[in-house]
């Protein structure tokens, strides 16, 4: 265990309570351990009825992965280590998704990367007036994985792809529109929501007696001009429909990815398009583990946080630079099989 998550039961309730404030709760190895252990252990405990999943103190649910560790494994041991952290936290992810008895995300302020991660597969996700959700990856040459491909895809409207490519942020009351929240709560009521699964109540009963009604969702505005400009799989099909349109919207999402690293956006319409035809949750998580042990090696990783996190010049220098030179043929070796005895495989 690890003082960076605080595992406790309270009542019928187990907790899984992330513990880095300073870090925005960033997802270590040691957290991933944790929750593992801490699941299966109340998988076959009866006197755990739900378990619920939320932060300490601080401004975040859960800022991602430990970003530092994945590039110091991309540039100091060839990706070993991160492809390790990758490996244990997709089972995790596994883990929480397939898990029988209820799970409840509290996602109450940042929830980016690792943080969607741990959010998505439970049974409620619960946004409030803190929420700020987005998978930003295209932006430092990762991709949108922890089972990215499979909630993203399948969110109606291309809204995934769109949320893909940009890392646009959503706030609570858009979660819930789009469907990767379940309930909008506001924040001084989770206390009291909290309270009563302990005391054994139906979960989804207390969350729609203490949901209100959230805020009118801002993206439901450009959800038409969305369906419309990400309705390609062709990533030049999708630059070249926003350039079409002279309206501030699409000028300004274009702009936002023409930042973006070209390979990295290509990966991932790849992904959520190959996603769709995935049997399980399982061979999604096989799928983006391939993705992760060529990505994670390749040039713009290390660039992107570089540029974006470690310097903050935010001047990153994409290869290859530009989407036309991001060939077919790279992006299938990025997909392709891995060895037997190296595939991620569930627990």
């Amino acid at each position: 265990m690890t003082d960076e998550l605080i595992v406790r039961r309270e009542g019928v309730a187990g907790y899984l309570t992330l513990n880095r404030p300073k870090a925005i709760h960033a997802l270590t190895q040691g957290m991933d351990h944790a929750m593992t252990e801490a699941l299966l252990a109340w998988r076959g405990d009866d006197a755990v009825h739900a378990v619920i999943i939320d932060h300490s103190e601080g401004r975040g649910f859960c800022s991602g992965g430990d970003i530092n560790l994945l590039r110091n494994s991309a540039l100091n041991d060839g990706g070993v280590s991160g492809l390790q952290f990758f490996y244990e936290e997709y089972q995790l992810n596994h883990l929480l998704m397939t898990y029988l008895k209820p799970v409840i995300a509290f996602m109450d302020g940042i929830t980016m990367g690792g943080g969607v991660g741990i959010s998505q597969p439970a049974r409620f996700r619960v946004a409030t007036e803190n929420t700020r959700f987005a998978m930003p990856e295209t932006g430092i040459g990762l991709f949108p994985d922890v089972g990215g491909g499979w909630h993203l895809s399948r969110l109606p409207g291309r809204m995934g792809q769109f949320l893909a490519l940009t890392g646009t942020r959503l706030d609570g009351a858009e979660c819930l529109w789009t469907g990767l929240a379940t309930h909008y709560l506001p924040s001084d009521a989770l206390a009291e929501a909290k309270a009563r699964i302990e005391q054994g109540h139906e979960p989804g009963q207390v969350l729609a007696a203490l949901s209100v009604t959230p805020p009118p969702a801002r993206i439901e505005a450009h959800a038409a001009q969305i369906a419309r400009h990400f309705a390609s799989d062709r990533y030049e099909d999708i630059l070249a429909s926003l350039a079409a349109d002279d309206s501030d919207w699409a000028l300004k999402e274009l702009a936002t990815l023409r930042t973006k690293s070209p390979q990295t956006c290509k990966v991932a319409l790849r992904q959520l398009h190959d996603s769709l035809e995935c049997a399980d949750f399982a061979e999604n998580m096989a799928m983006e583990y391939r993705i992760a042990a060529r990505v994670l090696t390749r040039p713009d990783f290390a660039e992107g946080v570089r540029a974006l996190i470690v310097e903050k010049t935010n001047d990153p220098k994409w290869d290859p630079a530009t989407p036309e030179e991001v060939s077919n043929d790279l992006i299938a070796s990025i997909f392709a099989p891995l060895p037997a005895d190296q595939e991620w495989k569930p627990l």
